[in-house]
């Protein structure tokens, strides 16, 4: 195994150079010979977070680990361009929720572009274009008129029409990643554009487009994550929602009002404050969940009911550790994470502000 790169995971009150290193050790420890790199060992993998784990191993310089995650994807994607929802451990062969997300199937895109701006690697962009084009033309099969992407297909083809907040405002930020591939290939993808200048409109004019999940802390701070709101509007919509969610000293409420705080919120959260050029408070929220690290392993915990004083559920999950590195490494400099998240450099698509 070799030693994680950590000078830019290195973050005052949350990780020292050592504990960045055990980290990402920790994640590794966990990834399967095949590359997937499941919740824990013995639990199930979902393509969405074996993506985060992966771009959080880029981030510490495990470019050869991180590819054989994306390797992995590519190797068991279903002919339709999808993955099912989960497997067994990382078993590609042990199918446990056979359902097809929208949001999972798209944020290969989010990992493919982040790993080639980590690497600069050109043979790996050929070899996952094709993957990555046919993810996004099997989301884009679920785009509603309104512009909002059903959350699901089910196993036997039949669409969820459905939409979620929380999963949309992350397909934004594939579809920009997406069309950054592209645009870096020089293979235009018009309809691309058009499709997450449509999905921008919903998120941000069209909230009864979406299944009320006002309760979960995701759907308060994914459109900013996700790159949907900006400016003043994110702004706006992160005071409104501060109090509701965040316990100080604590972390994040998954969802209210349950007394349950949780690292992967907490951390995401810090991240989309970090894009928001509130760096400051990106720092606090981080400093906040550092009860919830595992010293043994250098894991985190999924989260702490504050009520009970309980860590629950008794699991320490890669996904967890991995939303927390990218965060720090946004806030060290990180240039692939900074330029993936900051959302500048990404394409916008087109933007039909204009329509109703």
């Amino acid at each position: 195994m070799t030693t994680p790169r950590t000078e830019h995971l290195v973050l005052p009150g949350v990780l020292t150079a050592e504990q960045a290193a055990a980290t990402v050790r920790g994640v590794l420890a966990v990834q399967r010979e095949d590359g997937a790199i499941p919740w824990f060992r013995g639990h199930h993998l979902d393509p969405w977070d074996h993506v985060e784990a992966a771009m959080a191993l880029d981030a510490a310089g495990e470019h050869e680990a991180a590819e054989r995650a994306y390797l992995w994807l590519a190797t068991h994607q279903n002919q339709d361009g999808s993955w099912y929802a989960a497997y067994a451990d990382g078993a590609h062969d042990d199918v446990t929720d056979p359902g097809r997300e929208t949001n999972f199937v798209a944020y290969v895109a989010v990992g493919v572009w982040h790993h080639y701006l980590s690497t600069g690697d050109d043979t790996f962009l050929d070899r996952m274009w094709p993957v990555v084009y046919a993810a996004i033309e099997c989301v884009l099969r679920l785009q509603q008129p309104g512009g909002q992407i059903g959350w699901k297909q089910e196993d036997d083809g039949t669409p969820v029409t459905d939409a979620l907040l929380t999963g949309c405002s992350s397909v934004h930020h594939a579809l920009r990643c997406a069309l950054a591939i592209a645009e870096q290939r020089e293979e235009p993808q018009p309809d691309w554009e058009l499709a997450v200048g449509m999905l921008r409109h919903a998120i941000r004019r069209h909230p009864e487009r979406f299944l009320d999940k006002d309760r979960y802390s995701m759907d308060w701070y994914y459109p900013v994550l996700g790159g949907a709101l900006t400016g003043a509007e994110a702004k706006s919509r992160v005071e409104d929602g501060w109090d509701r969610f965040v316990v100080p000293g604590l972390g994040v409420r998954c969802v209210v009002p349950n007394p349950w705080v949780t690292g992967g919120e907490s951390a995401e959260l810090a991240l989309a404050l970090w894009a928001m050029g509130e760096s400051d408070r990106a720092l606090d929220i981080l400093q906040s969940i550092q009860h919830l690290r595992d010293p043994e392993t250098g894991l985190y915990w999924t989260g702490y009911v504050f009520e009970d004083d309980a860590i629950w559920p008794r699991e320490l999950t890669t996904w967890t550790a991995g939303s927390l590195l990218l965060a720090v490494a946004a806030l060290g400099g990180h240039e692939a994470t900074c330029a993936v998240f900051g959302g500048e450099l990404l394409p916008r698509g087109l933007d039909p502000d204009c329509c109703t």
